[in-house]
């Protein structure tokens, strides 16, 4: 009987035991799997407000188990080469034709996710109050990179300070002005160097994102403005072979909310309209 009892208590420990190492097991499994589903999405951007969208979804995104990892860049080459050297998943802060342009010098392969704003361009001076007030042989300092000539001189054509020739190719060049009543001179600059324009041209074509430091808003300061009857929203964009991933689409998503348009709507108001 005693032996019995002795036998009887052996096996509750080694049950017990079996147990307890089954659930550590399970824990482990458990932790395993959470690493796992866990997700690191490098997107590159520049600056406000594109910045400020990727930092208002991150906390969305890491409910579904997504880690955004916001990569702050210095021009707007890096981005676009960082995203086809695969150094980042995605990036947040050109619209399409410049994005096709990269393409084509580069042979990259890089897609649109999602329109996220229209960044409204608009024309300002310092020197003068409206289009009329510029003087013959006026500089216009536009950027100077084929999609955003493009966008400056359509804008120009749009509000019939200059007349382009029917378009053929691509993107307008200064090539294709058949009309410029004003004798302008449009210098091409570095995007980046348009604000610093402002100063030395009498007049300058650009985004409200390079406006904004200089206290200017479209609403109130430009002469002329673009509108959202364009193809320039500033675009999530990731590459061909990751664009249909679930983190890149959970980003796009999160991008697209009410939050977001919210956001760009007390925030922005109409210098950065939403695109979705």
């Amino acid at each position: 009987m005693k032996k019995i009892f002795i036998l009887g208590m052996m096996m509750a420990i080694l049950l017990l035991a079996g147990c307890g190492q089954e659930k550590e097991d399970n824990k482990s499994e458990a932790g395993k799997e959470q690493d796992k589903e866990k997700v690191t999405l490098k997107v590159a951007s520049l600056i406000p407000p594109m910045t400020e969208i990727l930092e208002l979804v991150e906390p969305t995104l890491a409910e579904e188990g997504i880690e955004l990892e916001m990569v702050v860049l210095g021009d707007n080459v890096q981005p676009n080469t960082a995203l086809a050297n695969k150094e980042v998943d995605a990036n947040f802060f050109q619209h399409v034709p410049y994005m096709e342009e990269f393409n084509r010098s580069n042979d990259a392969e890089l897609v649109p996710i999602k329109p996220i704003y229209f960044a409204n361009y608009g024309v300002y001076s310092k020197k003068y109050q409206s289009m009329d007030e510029l003087a013959e042989g006026s500089v216009v300092a536009i950027a100077n990179d084929l999609s955003n000539i493009d966008r400056s001189l359509a804008l120009l054509a749009q509000h019939e300070v200059i007349t382009l020739k029917e378009k053929t190719g691509t993107y307008y060049t200064q090539a294709d002005i058949v009309e410029n009543p004003k004798n302008l001179t449009f210098e091409e600059v570095d995007l980046l160097m348009l604000a610093r324009m402002y100063d030395d041209a009498d007049a300058v074509v650009m985004t409200p994102a390079y406006a904004a430091p200089l206290g200017l808003t479209p609403k109130s300061d430009a002469l002329l403005t673009e509108g959202t009857d364009n193809d320039f929203a500033i675009t999530l964009i990731a590459r061909k072979d990751n664009a249909d991933s679930e983190p890149i689409q959970k980003l796009a998503e999160a991008m697209t909310s009410q939050e977001v348009s919210e956001f760009l709507e007390e925030n922005y108001d109409e210098t950065a309209i939403p695109a979705f």
